[in-house]
């Protein structure tokens, strides 16, 4: 059987698409095989995000905010966010309320097999996992099959450990988050903590890096232990659930379409932003496109516009800034929150801004590094 699509890998994008494709009349009907490794029953990990509307997936927020807490050595503020939202989705609801939707559809296979190739020729795609093939007219990728070389001199990990942790008594305030907490040591690189409350007994707190290699293991847990002892002074409390992950945040290049008929998504297309690490809205706005196409049979291997490489641009510049360790990341975020208002960071990092609320952000920065950078990036053809 030749199927219409395929979709490797059923993480976030892969299944951010599968949910728009079967909510879209005109392409409903398609015949959709989903395949992965796993079999998307564990709590593996949570997304957050900012918008400022409900999006699709507003009725399984586990948790929102209209006010975040940006804390360095010398600057301290509670943010307003204005028109946006920060949202909270935990893993196993965006899996359960995907994969439960897609079952009512006869024309949707599910398939828990380890992909090892992906290929295509003028009229097809192929994918084979270790015991089949199979075939399609297009393949939506995921996985990590095409992606460039990560290293240490052309990537920054940014790499986590999250716990949620239940108190006894209330100590938490759920109407404040912390979004970034940059009075730890810094002396792995850009270096800080978030803390989510979700009740006044419960919040998600994690410790989060920008640094080129991962530490040891029990580095995470030791700052984890030791922030929520001094810094939240919390003495009592249970871990509920833990989390990790790493994420690249590369100059290495992301092949939108890597051969014909193939288009990547999420993460493999390039969909993680650079310079902050956030993916999933970017997943959101690039399904929206791909599904727009689709229904108007419009080229899926459209080049960038000028904006989308802007950009691009920008998030390349500050990786190059990080990674020459011409500004720490401490300084880079404290001087962009200390002199632009949320709405305006906010905009900027959801690629939402003007070219002047771009320039404003700017200008919070030292030329002469940025400058330097970005030259290099221009430069850089690779």
């Amino acid at each position: 059987m030749k199927y219409d699509f395929i979709i490797a890998g059923a993480g976030c994008a892969g299944l951010s698409l599968l949910y728009s494709l079967l909510q879209e009349p005109t392409l409903q009907k398609k015949s959709i095989l989903v395949i992965d490794k796993d079999n998307k029953k564990k709590n593996d990990r949570t997304w957050c995000f900012w918008e400022k509307k409900p999006g699709l997936f507003e009725s399984i927020i586990h948790a929102k905010w209209n006010t975040l807490e940006f804390l360095s050595s010398d600057f301290e503020e509670k943010l307003d966010l204005g028109t946006y939202t920060y949202k909270m989705i935990q893993g196993i609801d965006f899996y359960n309320f995907v994969i439960d939707f897609a079952k009512k559809f006869s024309n949707v296979t599910f398939l828990q097999e380890s992909i090892i190739s992906i290929n295509s020729n003028e009229t097809s795609a192929n994918v084979k996992t270790i015991d089949n093939s199979y075939s399609s007219n297009l393949v939506f990728n995921s996985t990590a099959i095409f992606n460039p070389e990560i290293t240490e001199e052309n990537s920054l990990l940014q790499h986590f450990k999250g716990w949620v942790i239940k108190t006894e008594e209330p100590i938490f305030n759920p109407e404040v988050g912390r979004l970034m907490d940059f009075r730890i040591a810094q002396e792995h690189g850009a270096t800080f903590m978030y803390v989510l409350p979700t009740s006044t007994t419960e919040a998600l707190v994690e410790f989060t890096l920008f640094t080129p290699s991962l530490l040891e293991k029990e580095s995470y847990n030791s700052a984890l232990k030791k922030y929520i002892k001094e810094e939240l002074n919390i003495d009592n409390y249970t871990i509920t659930h833990e989390e990790f992950g790493v994420i690249p945040m590369s100059l290495a290049k992301f092949k939108k379409n890597p051969k014909k008929n193939i288009i990547n998504i999420g993460t493999s297309g390039g969909y993680t932003k650079a310079s902050s690490g956030y993916t999933f809205q970017f997943i959101q706005k690039d399904v929206a496109q791909i599904i727009e196409n689709l229904k108007l049979d419009n080229n899926l291997n459209a080049n960038l516009s000028f904006k989308d490489k802007l950009y691009n641009w920008y998030d390349r510049t500050l990786i190059d800034v990080l990674l020459s360790k011409k500004l720490t990341g401490k300084d880079v975020f404290t001087k962009i929150f200390k002199k632009n208002s949320p709405e305006k960071i906010f905009a900027f990092l959801g690629n939402e801004s003007s070219l002047l609320e771009d320039i404003a952000i700017m200008k919070s920065l030292p030329l002469k590094p940025f400058l330097v950078s970005g030259i290099k990036q221009l430069q850089n053809k690779n």
